[in-house]
């Protein structure tokens, strides 16, 4: 069962200025059970979707030994998907639930992926909300 009450988790994420690279970071430790509520990532500067070369964003769960790879959201930005600088843009959430699931000592980590070519990820702000979750 969830409820409303949780926390906000917050972290500033690494530009990758080289379009073909991709960088992996390592956000939080999960201090307790939990549901994903939400995702959001502000980049410092716009981010211009482009189809073929692009970039997708997502945050992944890797488990308490670190060698999960549970995709709990994404955003992939093709051509027409951009990003306002600063600005919140939403992440989507998978559509399985147990997705959505943490675990105390989960480790979430950020994973910017150039597709094709790729274009930069400026880096920026990745809000994750985490509602609690009670036997």
């Amino acid at each position: 069962m969830t409820a409303p009450f949780g926390k906000v988790l917050q972290n500033p994420v690494q530009p990758e200025a080289t379009a073909g690279n991709s960088r992996n970071a390592n956000l939080f430790r999960v201090d307790s059970d939990g549901t994903v509520a939400s995702v959001t990532y502000a980049p410092i500067a716009a981010i211009t979707g482009a189809n073929t070369n692009t970039r997708s964003v997502s945050l992944v769960n890797k488990g308490q030994s670190g060698a999960g790879n549970t995709v709990v959201a994404t955003i992939q930005y093709n051509s027409g998907v951009n990003a306002a600088a600063s600005d919140e843009n939403t992440v989507t959430l998978s559509g399985t639930p147990a997705n959505l699931t943490v675990a105390a000592g989960d480790i979430l980590q950020w994973q910017s992926t150039a597709v094709g070519t790729g274009i930069a990820d400026p880096g920026g702000l990745v809000c994750v909300t985490v509602s609690a979750r009670y036997a």
